[in-house]
């Protein structure tokens, strides 16, 4: 499937040159949308939230809609991708995406809502919304680096459609067993950065990582202003207080030279770099055993040398050949160049994070370090399989900008997304059932995952088939399957995506709250979702 839209609207803007190249990975929500042709399945009362709405509740909890309007976010720079249209599966039963573990959006809005707005709905990617969280995997499938996980079942908002989630894992790995790392920060210490929320917490996040990082680890600190500068050479963290003392010794001002920084910090990685074997020209690719990886901190803007989006990216697409990644860290609000960190990371065969509070980075540089650092498998595409007969139409819930086309699945010279260790990946669909499937109770869905090792050249692919219809009823799936549904759902709304826009917060609040348990992070959503409740009587209140 290839159905992108790009939506520019004067709070965004559109991609410089070429698309950005697109991913995406997988939970899923079915909707088995009109009574002609949909499953008739009960629904019934389920302890803790609501049965399924009715036409007339739904209108009346739902009220104005809860999208913020563009053009009100004053500063900030984010893309709208549009929303996956329908797709009739007579015609493409193929949906065709990368694999994506950014979370930098839900972090961005999370901000945006404590702080008492809207997030602009242009900066709402869903994938990024449900990979926030971790849920339950079973053990790899043999011969496998996956878990996946494949069910459905009915949706508690709108009678006849259902959810699909589709849910990929690769296995943990303890900190102490993950491979040496050669890591070079550049950090932006332009003058825009001049704040505690930007500089401020970009030291903090460095103290966090150094102090999570082993003695077989090497970190080069290089930063951009005007000029660029190393700061510091590749410098074993056995010497972590000399390490430190140059991240506390970091100060802003100035312009913004990205594009130079780029070229500098990759030089610095490619020194330091653990010779491998010779491939294809090149003088060496990083050691199997070892991480080579450029860290970006910075709010994105970019305003001498190289600045526009495309000469930036192109001084990462002929450097990543190397086998040095790179992930982008995004700070502040104001001037922040959403749209470009996450091309820089996506570029970079690396990830794109947002961090607005210490516990924030506390927890990617202590808890999710290993999934940060070190690939499990890179260029991982999935393709999911509808059984025609079953499956009227669908809707991808998110990944509009991963999208992939289904004749380039085998193509392994396309480019597509990278998983860590121990990451998770889910994708939603909203699905239109066929009269067939309410009496053939039989999967909905078959799906393939094509990948390459960390250091591989040829990709290997796995099958996974459903391995049950849907559940005949909401509450009888599992806690994780409807806490994943309480964020796609919340998240499609937040964005402002048509479909959603008669579904009830309400709901979704009471869903996510019964199935938080005494997890904090899902505990912080639904506070999240009581504060867009709060909110969305004024759409025009929107983060600034």
């Amino acid at each position: 499937m290839r159905h992108l839209r790009l939506i520019p609207a004067s709070s965004t803007a559109s991609p410089d040159g070429r698309p950005p190249r697109l991913r995406t990975i997988a939970l899923v929500l079915l909707a088995a949308c009109g009574a002609r042709s949909a499953s008739q399945v009960g629904y019934h009362q389920s302890p803790g939230y609501p049965a399924v709405m009715s036409p007339s509740s739904v209108a009346a909890e739902a009220g104005s809609t809860i999208a913020a309007e563009p053009g009100t976010t004053p500063g900030d720079t984010h893309v709208s991708y549009g929303v996956n249209p329908w797709v009739e599966t007579s015609r493409d039963n193929l949906s065709t995406f990368a694999a994506d573990v950014d979370t930098a959006s839900y972090t961005y809005a999370r901000r945006s809502l404590l702080g008492g707005a809207l997030p602009p709905a242009a900066s709402v990617r869903v994938e990024e919304f449900v990979n926030a969280f971790k849920y339950s995997f079973p053990r790899p499938a043999p011969g496998s680096p996956f878990s996946v996980v494949i069910d459905a079942a009915p949706s508690p908002l709108v009678p006849g459609h259902h959810i699909l989630r589709v849910g990929v894992a690769t296995p943990p790995k303890a900190a102490a067993d993950r491979k040496p790392a050669n890591l070079v920060f550049l950090v932006d210490v332009s003058g825009s950065m001049n704040s505690p929320d930007k500089i401020g917490l970009a030291k903090q996040a460095l103290t966090y990582l150094l102090a999570n990082l082993r003695e077989s680890d090497t970190v080069s600190l290089v930063t951009y202003a005007g000029a660029t500068q190393v700061v510091l050479p590749a410098t074993s963290v056995e010497k972590k207080r000399e390490i430190l003392a140059a991240i506390q010794r970091l100060q802003v001002g100035g312009s913004t030279a990205m594009g130079s920084g780029l070229d500098l910090a990759y030089d610095q990685a490619m020194k330091s770099m653990r010779p491998g074997p010779k491939w294809r020209g090149l003088d060496s690719l990083p050691s199997p055993g070892s991480i080579s990886r450029v860290i970006v901190l910075s709010d994105g803007d970019a305003n001498v040398g190289p600045t526009s989006q495309q000469q930036i990216l192109d001084i990462i697409d002929s450097r990543v050949k190397a086998g040095v990644t790179l992930s982008t860290i995004g700070f502040g609000m104001g001037n922040y160049r959403a749209d470009l960190m996450e091309q820089l990371g996506d570029r970079g065969n690396g990830n794109n994070y947002y961090i607005d509070s210490q516990a924030a980075a506390h927890k990617l540089f202590s808890t999710d370090l290993v999934s940060v650092l070190e690939v499990a498998a890179k260029d991982a595409k999935l393709q999911v399989e509808f059984d025609p007969t079953l499956v009227a139409r669908y809707r991808l819930i998110g990944y509009e900008n991963r999208d992939i086309k289904d004749d380039d699945f085998r193509k392994d010279r396309v480019d597509a997304g990278e998983i860590g260790v121990g990451h998770q990946v889910t994708a939603m669909y909203e699905v239109q059932l066929t009269s067939a499937a309410a009496v053939a109770r039989a999967p909905l869905a078959t799906v393939r995952i094509r990948h390459k090792a960390p250091d591989g050249q040829v990709a290997s692919e796995n099958t996974f088939a459903m391995a049950s219809a849907p559940a005949a009823a909401f509450d009888l799936a599992s806690a994780d399957f409807k806490f994943a549904y309480a964020v796609a759902s919340f998240a499609d709304l937040l964005r402002g995506a048509e479909d959603a826009q008669g579904w009830s917060l309400g709901h979704m609040e009471a869903v996510a709250r019964a199935t938080a348990e005494n997890d904090a992070d899902r505990l912080e959503l639904v506070t999240l979702i009581g504060k867009a409740r709060e909110l969305r009587g004024n759409p025009t209140t929107v983060a600034r």
